[in-house]
């Protein structure tokens, strides 16, 4: 009973936590809001150092304290990566702060209605596994959708420099014109460069940002044209037509991979939701695989051959193009 009491002050406790913060980002001040933007225009380790000193100091003293001490771990970099990628507007200790919450919650409630350990961590993993599958998901959304408006940017600066315009002017008719997500990307860029960085380098920071290898070869064109020169609107119409042509073999791939893939997803979820299954209407069922030693190799074994399976049927059904 005392276990209960506790869990359920823990929870309340943290869910009124997660809302006070989630209610004063809300609120914050118009100078907050342009500190924020100052940030995220810095939102990768290379945009910081290649900005101004002045610019850069600035936006490193106007850092959270916590925000500095969780990039400086290795394995929160890459968090703070993932979350950059997916495009969330939160910032890596607000994400810490509601996962925590959301972990401790769940499995304070799947305790309290089962009072059994193992059930409410199965299931408080099974939450943190779906926050980052989550957050690959929108990655990859976000990614496929910038995917499919890279050509469009490409004519448009195209037409912009055959008009006559510089390239910068180019970037910012992107930026102004163009949706979501490439809008925000080729505006930051712009905005970089209004800040003193050179408009190429801008250009080659936005791979920082996503993950994008037809952008790299959009960056990689612009830089080798800023040294040698050459007719860089035709180059921008070229490499356009090959992204179309690469998208479209992309969709039939997918298309005919359709079936493995969902394969691969039904008998990866199947064994855990059958477990889980099985704890709820049968507490107990599981023991023998726990408690007893033959029943803990057959688990690991289990378990590692799930997952082997699971790599090979993505190996197979990955397709690069």
């Amino acid at each position: 009973m005392i276990a209960v009491v506790i869990l359920t002050f823990i929870a309340v406790f943290l869910i009124v936590c997660a809302l006070f913060f989630a209610v004063t980002a809300a609120k914050e001040s118009s100078a907050a809001v342009l500190k924020r933007r100052l940030r995220r225009m810095a939102g990768s380790s290379s945009d910081l150092l290649s900005m101004p000193d002045d610019l850069r100091t600035e936006i490193i003293k106007e850092t959270p304290p916590l925000d500095r001490l969780f990039s400086r771990i290795p394995a929160l970099q890459n968090v703070e990566r993932l979350l950059d990628h997916a495009g969330l507007k939160i910032t890596l200790t607000n994400f810490l702060l509601y996962s925590f919450v959301a972990t401790v919650v769940i499995f304070a409630v799947v305790y309290i209605l089962s009072r059994r350990y193992l059930l409410a961590t199965g299931f408080s993993v099974v939450t943190i596994v779906g926050i980052f599958l989550f957050l690959y998901y929108k990655k990859n959304q976000r990614l496929d959708k910038f995917t499919e408006q890279l050509p469009e940017a490409l004519n448009m600066m195209s037409r912009s420099l055959r008009a006559g315009h510089s390239l910068t002017s180019a970037v910012e008719l992107v930026g102004d014109e163009i949706a979501e997500p490439a809008k925000e990307l080729f505006k930051t860029a712009y905005e970089q460069q209004k800040l003193g960085l050179r408009i190429t380098d801008a250009l080659i920071n936005m791979v920082d940002r996503i993950d994008c290898v037809d952008l790299r070869f959009f960056t990689t064109a612009v830089s080798i044209n800023s040294e040698v020169g050459g007719n860089l609107a035709e180059i921008l119409d070229k490499l356009a037509d090959t992204i179309r042509e690469r998208l479209k073999i992309k969709r039939q791939v997918r298309v005919f991979t359709a079936q493995g893939r969902m394969s691969g997803y039904v008998l990866g979820a199947l064994p855990i939701v059958t477990f889980l299954i099985f704890n709820m209407i049968m507490p107990g069922y599981e023991d023998v695989l726990i408690k007893e030693r033959e029943g803990q190799y057959i688990l690991g074994y289990a378990i590692i051959s799930q997952l082997l399976g699971f790599l090979f049927i993505r190996k197979i059904i990955n397709i690069r193009i």
